[in-house]
């Protein structure tokens, strides 16, 4: 602002009127206002880059305040007495605002082989196209190698809506069978919906403010990051309470009766359900469908009191008791996060909704 005074009094200016104007059979033009014109530091004969915009504006941008590029590249020191999980931890956060490379390095002998191995170990598990491209005594390069037409946000939430659901079905049939080399696997796989998050958080930070990226990524409306940012957050958090479960079957100690069983399989099958169905109407853009979920998914606090019912009828000790408790609060969550799903389905279709009600009242 300091170097564009007047910008500070447009700011409070509602709007600038200007009457379109036609020269000649075919081309309309437009003024400019002169205080903005001198401000810019525009001349008879420059050029300005219009761009079109997706809401039907334009946007004028003079040569000389053209955004600046943005950094591809920054590099994290690091000395022996650093935390490698804080190394992390910033790595994690120039990966999520859009650089492609990132440096690590140290002003001492050489980097400690814990901070290493932890950060290598962290970009093989959890960052989507990130390759360590150069590794020295004192220092490394990560690299961003994936582009965003090889992977769209549509097609990586998918993905990770997917496996989600395989998680949650997998800890069930764990629960039934006992099967602790299924649960200690689930817990495994829940780094790649990690993986896919940090991904589509990476893509979203950067669409919000670029409608080139946006494009690219496979969305409409800068709007929409939001609501897929919060889609995949209840979509990393069913995979986490699939984990929550597996962990639950670890620590049981005898099998799950079949009374109980049943009721638990009922539950989770029906959450399970409302959860593939909210993530299908995104991307069939069904608000009936969206709608039905939540609808649909107010029966679920009472089959949880069904089922905490039958755990209380049945003569089993406290743990199991306490540990079937919490697989059963992890399954209503499954379902809660279905509606919550739905919930931002309705407010990204309801725009399209409210154009057929109009034109079936016209």
């Amino acid at each position: 602002m300091e170097d564009f005074p007047y910008m500070e009094e447009m700011l409070h200016v509602k709007e600038t009127v200007r009457r379109v104007q036609l020269t000649g059979k075919s081309t309309y033009i437009v003024s400019l206002p002169r205080r903005w014109v001198q401000d810019v530091g525009l001349v008879r004969g420059e050029t300005l880059t219009i761009i079109p915009q997706r809401d039907k504006t334009l946007l004028l941008v003079p040569r000389n305040v053209r955004k600046p590029e943005k950094p591809t590249a920054e590099t994290v020191e690091v000395t022996s007495n650093d935390n490698p999980n804080s190394i992390v931890r910033k790595v994690a956060a120039l990966y999520l605002l859009g650089y492609k490379s990132i440096y690590i390095s140290t002003k001492e002998e050489r980097i400690q082989s814990v901070q290493r191995n932890v950060v290598k170990e962290f970009a093989r598990r959890k960052l989507v196209g990130a390759e360590i491209v150069s590794d020295s005594r004192n220092g490394m390069a990560l690299q961003v190698l994936l582009s965003y037409p090889e992977l769209s946000v549509s097609d990586a939430l998918r993905r990770m809506a997917i496996i989600a659901t395989s998680m949650h079905r997998d800890a069930i049939n764990a629960l039934r069978n006992m099967n602790t080399d299924l649960a200690e696997e689930i817990i495994r796989m829940d780094d790649e919906v990690d993986r896919f998050n940090f991904y589509i958080i990476r893509e979203l930070k950067s669409a919000v403010s670029e409608e080139q990226t946006l494009k690219e990524i496979g969305l409409e409306r800068p709007r929409d990051c939001l609501g897929y940012r919060l889609i995949a957050r209840s979509v990393e958090r069913v995979a986490d309470h699939a984990v929550s479960i597996s962990k639950y079957v670890l620590m049981l100690k005898n099998q799950v009766c079949d009374s109980i069983m049943e009721e638990l399989e009922r539950m989770s099958a029906f959450a399970i359900s409302g959860f593939s169905q909210a993530i299908k109407s995104l991307f069939t853009k069904d608000y009936s469908s969206a709608d039905q979920v939540i609808e649909d998914n107010l029966r679920i606090a009472t089959m949880e009191k069904e089922v905490i019912d039958k755990i209380t009828d049945v003569k089993l000790d406290a743990e199991t008791v306490s540990l079937l408790r919490l697989i059963v609060e992890s399954i209503r969550r499954t379902a809660e996060y279905g509606s919550d799903i739905a919930e931002v389905v309705l407010n990204l279709t309801i725009p399209v909704q409210q154009q057929r009600w109009g034109e079936a009242i016209l």
